[in-house]
């Protein structure tokens, strides 16, 4: 199983989904993580509160690359409000506090599970995630440094 997740993460950094400028979009915010140097920008098209397009690009690591390829698939098609319980779960998923199987079915959002036995990597993973966040609250800033959270 361990060796299918990092497979996964393998996949979606050597061919990321998604890795674009969006344009035209409706919300945007970029991200930093100053520990690893990520820096991803997320653009999304959103009309009658439905993500139609979401994309990504900058330079990270495999894990922030992969995680933001999974996330522009993930959240392709959802609401805002199933789009904030989708990075709500995942965050909880990465602190460990929740099950795998909140996560929508068939993401595979769980290759990223393993990242919460190495904690400088959580942030990694979750950037994209928090810049999504951000975007869709019209803010074009988005950071890790968020209270309460995981990372």
């Amino acid at each position: 199983m361990q060796k299918l997740y990092q497979e996964v993460v393998l996949e979606h950094n050597r061919r990321p989904r998604n890795f674009r400028v969006l344009t035209p979009h409706s919300h945007r915010a970029e991200g930093h993580n100053p520990l690893c140097g990520d820096q991803v920008e997320v653009r999304l098209q959103v009309v009658d509160d439905v993500i139609r397009e979401a994309a990504f690009h900058g330079e990270g690591c495999a894990i922030c690359t992969a995680s933001s390829s999974l996330m522009t698939e993930v959240v392709t098609g959802l609401s805002a409000t199933q789009a904030q319980k989708v990075f709500d779960d995942f965050h909880r998923m990465l602190a460990g506090d929740a099950p795998e199987r909140f996560l929508p079915e068939g993401a595979k959002l769980t290759a990223l599970a393993g990242v919460r036995d190495y904690p400088s990597r959580i942030k990694c993973a979750s950037l994209p995630w928090h810049a999504l966040k951000a975007a869709l609250a019209h803010e074009n800033v988005a950071t890790t440094e968020h209270q309460g959270d995981a990372s």
